[in-house]
């Protein structure tokens, strides 16, 4: 009988924890490069086609969409092909196609052939391969770790994702200014060579999950991976909470800029720094995440982020100019955190509950209803703004996400301990 998915107890290198095992610290030291590059890729991208190009709001808008298409047209496919494919090899093929395409645009720029059309395909393509490198690497990670170790892998995994967001952004700007926008997208193609390469050097994996042994229709496959989510109790939950939440936070995401140099007052060079407090919550939620949930269990972990943390985003619409500027910090940086922590213990939970055969399709669709809401969101946190105003759609878009977290509150989770191994009645053995 497999244990219920609570943290283990303290590691054998209790100071180091995971990062003292070798392919783990090299999964984590490639991917957090890898999104080190990303981070500044979402800034040198726009600034090729605006400074390279002269592009205006739509083309600028539709490079953004761009990347996100691929959400919601292969997001669910996706772990169906994940499935029948090795994982690793799927993650080395998709970090090398976007270090060739990201590698083409400062190459073209120098030979001076760029174009907006070179630039939109691009986002295109780099966005289908993140489409298949999540689906591959979220069902990669129990391979490579025991299911005690996973809520700590994906806090690591998490917590140096967050920090990115609040170096990117600054290492992009200093990028752009000494070498060029386009040099931006260089550096983001030597990162996934470097992610690759760390992936080449992992030695072992444990048994990977195994493959249908008779693959059936494409849309057959799709329909027993959401059928399987919508039937179950949790999984359900928790895919409306992620989906729902998104959008609440890309909802005020879309606006927090202009709500902040208009209504909050602050100068347009701090903005940047004052953003970045939600980026710094990401850090403490995913070193929080382990040490909490092994001391309260994981369903008590996610409840106290639900009932204290969320909250704390109602202070962001309450900012104002001068000292009531904190409100917005102290409000994001909470928030945040208790949002990484949800992600990470949801997250280690949809990695270990599935039947091995159907871990790719899970985690794929899970992915996609959370992706495919954040366009929406963004559009509707702008189009709300432009209607009610920047403050009143703050506090609608924050109480909405303090008000997503019903959802997980009236599953399962609001009486355990801890979240279950898997669905009852289901052989989970291990070959």
């Amino acid at each position: 009988m497999t244990a219920a998915l609570a943290p283990a107890a303290a590691p054998r290198h209790a100071r180091w924890g995971l990062l003292a095992q070798r392919d783990f610290r090299l999964l984590w030291a490639g991917e957090s490069v890898s999104r080190l590059g990303s981070s500044i890729t979402s800034v040198a991208l726009p600034l090729v086609a605006v400074v390279s190009l002269d592009a205006g709001p739509l083309a600028v808008g539709l490079l953004s969409g761009a990347v996100w298409l691929p959400w919601l047209l292969l997001g669910l496919p996706a772990g169906v092909w994940v499935g029948r494919l090795p994982r690793r090899a799927v993650m080395i093929g998709c970090n090398l196609a976007s270090a060739a395409l990201f590698a083409s645009v400062p190459a073209a720029s120098l030979l001076g052939v760029l174009t907006m059309a070179q630039l939109l395909v691009t986002a295109l393509l780099t966005g289908t391969a993140a489409v298949l490198f999540g689906a591959a690497y979220q069902a990669y990670l129990p391979e490579l770790v025991g299911r005690d170790d996973l809520i700590e892998a994906n806090a690591k995994l998490q917590g140096s994702a967050s920090a990115a967001q609040v170096a990117g952004p600054g290492a992009a700007a200093l990028t752009v200014q000494w070498f060029g926008a386009a040099a931006g997208l260089l550096a983001d193609a030597v990162t996934f060579l470097v992610a690759t390469a760390a992936l080449l050097l992992i030695r072992t994996e444990r048994a990977p999950a195994p493959v249908a042994e008779a693959p059936g229709p494409l849309r057959a496959q799709i329909h027993e991976g959401l059928a399987f989510i919508l039937r179950d109790r949790y999984l359900r939950s928790f895919l409306l909470y992620g989906a729902s939440a998104n959008f609440a936070l890309t909802g005020y995401q879309s606006i927090a800029v202009l709500f902040l140099v208009r209504e909050v007052g602050v100068a347009p060079a701090a903005v940047g720094a004052v953003a970045a407090a939600g980026a710094l919550g990401g850090v403490l939620g995913a070193v929080a995440a382990r040490p909490l949930c092994r001391r309260l269990g994981t369903a008590r972990g996610v409840r106290l982020s639900l009932l204290v943390a969320t909250p704390f985003g109602l202070l962001l619409p309450a900012s104002g100019p001068g000292a009531r500027v904190a409100l917005y910090v102290v409000g994001s940086v909470v928030m945040v955190a208790g949002a990484v922590l949800c992600n990470v213990v949801l997250g280690s939970f949809r990695q270990t509950y599935p039947p091995p055969a159907l871990l790719g399709r899970v985690v794929a669709t899970s992915m996609f209803a959370n992706q495919a809401t954040i366009p929406l969101g963004a559009v509707a946190g702008g189009g709300l703004g432009a209607v009610l105003g920047l403050r009143a759609t703050m506090w609608v878009m924050t109480a909405l996400l303090v008000a997503c977290g019903a959802l997980l509150l009236a599953s399962p989770v609001r009486t355990e301990r801890d979240l279950p191994p898997g669905p009852a009645g289901i052989d989970r053995i291990v070959r």
